[in-house]
């Protein structure tokens, strides 16, 4: 009888703090001549679980040749390190992954099958817990955009996001929440639209996120007024006291797979329309809301281009929020050019500021929209009879009430502060004299972007003209900003290659 040989005890490294950001990926640097990758055959790019003291997170392999990393050493990127809650020092076990169900379930949504709840359920928790690579992740994303998921499948989705992260709950009667599906440089109306309607007694726990594909997200302007990074504890707080609060919802876990698929939509520029609306109504229906507006700009350059396309989206959007609980309200919305001046984390945070101090300079259509989607919330609260929302919302902001409001607010999150400004601004003037005619909302905001924006707070767009404006020979028509002369070149280059940005004709 052969005696059964003992398991040898798994082979560890030393845990190593790399330093490095690789945002939410986890990440495991190693010497490929290291006792594990020869023990292994761990190649680089190779899936791994990182273990120590019970706790464990699936991360991918870069091999390391240069002398900063020991062979009896494992760097860690920050994600990993975070996730494993290291000190330094540790012996990390590394050994092959277990084999995921959700991998299978991918890869049949690529071949075009349809999902279940189930399914989509165990995708959603492998991604919020980190298991999956980017990868896999793209591949999932991929396979969703372009109609490839039907209602059934979106709810289904909307339901699995909710399920893998928390659910608030307030000792409100009423918790109202608006969202814009995007695609429109400027469109700021949340920090205007949350002072208003918490200054009316309406309770409005607003989390947003950053930006995906556009030059600034609500957090991103929010961020150069006030802390945003808020936990759970603390944005409670700040509710509680001020019956709202504008806060970055990644900080806050409440839809976390939706927080990891953004992250893998931003640099493959995919927004598909079902990914959109799980995205939108989980996080609204985590966040405890109960009653939701949505703004759907509609114009030939924003991302929904015809009625057609925002009616199917607004039936979406509606079917989906009433299959889990929610009240859906939809506003189509002139989505023909950009909103106020600024395009840019603090450009636009200087017109919102405008708005509620009610300054000389104020983008009237910023505030008018704002107004009008602060009044409709106020009606769909019970706050005013139908019709009647607008003049109370017009009366809170011309009053300095929502100002007052908006500051404690900020000061409730940390403090209020100046958004600053950028150190280059250089002019973009027009060729010819005329009217103009059309403003392209998508190359408007990739210059923005090509500026440095959303990274540089200070960077973007401001705009000079509007639609109809007469404008001369050599007028500017927009600045752009830039923190860096490079950054500036870059998208100067951008605007001077493309033709018809800021498109002028004859006309009265």
């Amino acid at each position: 009888m052969t005696a059964l040989r003992a398991k040898p005890a798994p082979a560890t490294l030393v845990a190593r703090r790399a330093g490095i950001d690789t945002y939410q990926a986890p990440i495991v640097y190693m010497r490929p001549d290291c006792p594990v990758c020869l023990a292994e055959g761990f190649e680089a790019q190779a899936r791994v679980e990182l273990v120590n003291d019970g706790r464990s997170v699936l991360a991918t392999v870069h091999h390391v040749m240069a002398d900063w990393l020991q062979v009896h050493e494992a760097g860690l990127s920050e994600a990993a390190w975070r996730l494993l809650g290291l000190q330094g020092g540790e012996p990390l076990e590394i050994r092959h992954p277990p084999v995921l169900q959700s991998l299978r379930f991918i890869r049949a949504k690529t071949y075009g099958d349809r999902l279940d709840y189930p399914q989509l359920l165990a995708i959603m928790r492998d991604v919020a817990a980190g298991r999956l690579s980017d990868l896999h992740l793209a591949s999932f994303v991929t396979a969703c955009v372009g109609d490839r998921m039907d209602r059934e499948e979106t709810i289904a989705l909307t339901h699995a996001m909710v399920d893998v992260g928390e659910r608030l709950q307030w000792p409100f009667d009423t918790v109202v929440d608006k969202h814009c599906v995007g695609g429109l440089p400027g469109n700021r109306t949340t920090l205007l639209v949350v002072p208003i309607v918490t200054a009316c007694g309406v309770a409005m726990p607003k989390t947003s996120s950053r930006a995906i594909t556009s030059p600034a997200g609500t957090a991103d302007a929010m961020e150069t007024l006030a802390p945003v990074a808020l936990d759970l504890a603390a944005m409670r707080r700040v509710v509680e006291r001020h019956s709202g609060c504008i806060v970055w919802g990644g900080a806050v876990q409440l839809s976390p797979a939706d927080d990891v698929l953004i992250r893998v939509e931003r640099p493959l520029d995919l927004d598909g329309t079902a990914q959109l609306v799980a995205s939108v109504l989980s996080k609204k229906a985590a966040a405890g809301s109960r009653q939701v507006l949505i703004d759907i700009p509609v114009g030939p350059t924003a991302k929904v281009r015809t009625e057609a396309a925002a009616a199917q989206l607004s039936a979406a959007l509606t079917d989906v929020g009433a299959a889990i609980g929610l009240d859906v309200q939809v506003l189509q919305t002139d989505g023909s050019q950009p909103v106020g001046r600024g395009i840019g984390p603090a450009l636009e945070a200087h017109d919102v500021l405008a708005v509620l101090q009610g300054q000389p300079q104020t983008p009237a259509d910023l505030r008018e929209r704002a107004l009008v989607l602060a009044g409709r919330l106020l009606e769909m609260a019970g706050r005013t009879p139908a019709g009647e929302g607008l003049a109370l919302a017009t009366q809170t902001l011309d009053s300095g009430r929502a100002w007052q409001q908006f500051a404690a607010i900020c000061e409730a999150q940390g403090g209020l502060r100046q958004p600053g400004r950028a150190r280059h601004v250089r002019a973009v003037t027009a060729e010819r004299a005329g009217v103009v005619q059309a403003i392209d909302n998508r190359r408007i905001a990739m210059a923005a972007k090509l500026a440095g924006a959303p990274g540089d707070a200070v960077a973007g767009v401001s705009l000079e003209v509007k639609l109809g404006h007469r404008v001369e020979r050599g007028q500017p028509l927009f600045m752009l900003h830039a923190h860096s002369p490079g950054e500036l070149d870059y998208a100067t280059d951008y605007v001077h290659a493309q033709a018809g940005l800021v498109e002028i004709g004859e006309g009265e």
